[in-house]
């Protein structure tokens, strides 16, 4: 990959970007869902009121803006890994992000563990590296066989 990103260093090159599982967005269609179930009372308790609709799809309308903040949040956290180290990235809000750096060779052991059948089916699991100062859990990886394998080839070119 010959991606660049903000605070890259001289001779770092970008090796996979990922991100969580999409599945990890379900809050978003839940909240959708939640509204426009809300928007429904009035429609059903006034039924001659053609107002009552307008009151439906304003309920609506704050569904969708509600599961697009959810959206905003996922997309724009990501996992991006270099062959100097891994940079998480989290969207926290509309004006806070966190970043959190770790530097491969630092990377004692990597492990991923697959939630039986819905995992395996849906593609997802559960990432942890190890490092001296602690561990760096990523939930809701998405094929972490493949993530695990590249990460497992870049700490060992890292610490040779």
């Amino acid at each position: 990959m010959s991606e660049t990103f903000s605070g890259q260093r001289e001779g770092e090159e970008v090796e996979l970007i990922f991100r969580r599982h999409m599945m990890t967005a379900w809050r978003g269609l839940l909240w959708l869902v939640a509204w426009g179930l809300i928007g429904m009372i009035p429609l059903v308790v006034w039924r001659d009121d053609q107002r009552m609709f307008f009151v439906w799809l304003g309920c609506l309308g704050v569904g969708v803006v509600g599961m697009l903040y959810v959206y905003m949040l996922w997309h724009f956290s990501y996992y991006l890994v270099t062959n100097q180290r891994i940079r998480q990235v989290r969207q926290k809000g509309l004006f806070r992000k966190t970043v959190v750096d770790l530097g491969l060779d630092k990377i004692q052991s990597i492990s991923y563990e697959v939630p039986g059948i819905a995992g395996g089916m849906f593609g997802y699991g559960t990432m942890l590296l190890q490092t001296q100062a602690g561990s760096m859990r990523i939930g809701m990886v998405r094929k972490p066989e493949k993530t695990y394998n590249v990460l497992q080839d870049l700490v060992e070119k890292a610490t040779e």
